[in-house]
């Protein structure tokens, strides 16, 4: 098992847990971040589903982004709170960022924005990535299922 699916198991069992249910916006990873949560065990009972926002008009009147840069922390938030709102979700996580191997929106390659919403409480953070488009990808997604461990972490406490 990879270290991905060792770690989307584990949101797993603490969305089960508690009881909550997750939601994902995703744009560079174009889908590779629900795979990861709908493979995990049991996950027709705590995901409520993704939406893959690749394109900016879909991020825009889908989920609500402002005429903002795409790949920024204003938009990582946007993505987050629209998809939790959308799909009727008690979290969410959202991803929007530049694979490479071209810059986008001023930021390099690598330059990624994450988001999480509880709903009640919000946070992004900001990566820089070393390395293909490819590593960029398992890098986002790895780094987004920490941060769902992390919300369902500062909800214990």
């Amino acid at each position: 098992m990879s270290g991905i699916d060792e770690t989307a198991h584990r949101v797993a069992a603490a969305a089960q847990t508690s009881g909550r249910t997750i939601a994902a916006a995703e744009s560079l990873t174009c889908g590779k971040l629900s795979s990861a949560l709908g493979a995990a065990p049991d996950s027709a009972h705590w995901l409520r589903g993704a939406v893959v926002a690749y394109g900016t008009q879909v991020k825009h009147r889908v989920l609500g982004v402002p005429e903002v840069p795409v790949v920024s922390e204003t938009a990582a938030r946007a993505m987050a709170a629209g998809v939790r709102e959308l799909l009727g979700a008690d979290l969410a996580v959202a991803v929007t960022g530049v694979g490479g191997p071209d810059p986008q929106d001023g930021e390099p390659a690598g330059s990624v924005w994450l988001a999480i919403d509880t709903g009640d409480r919000q946070w992004a953070r900001h990566e820089q990535f070393d390395g293909d488009p490819a590593h960029v990808l398992t890098m986002t997604v790895a780094t987004a299922l920490d941060m769902l461990l992390t919300a369902f972490d500062k909800d214990a406490n």
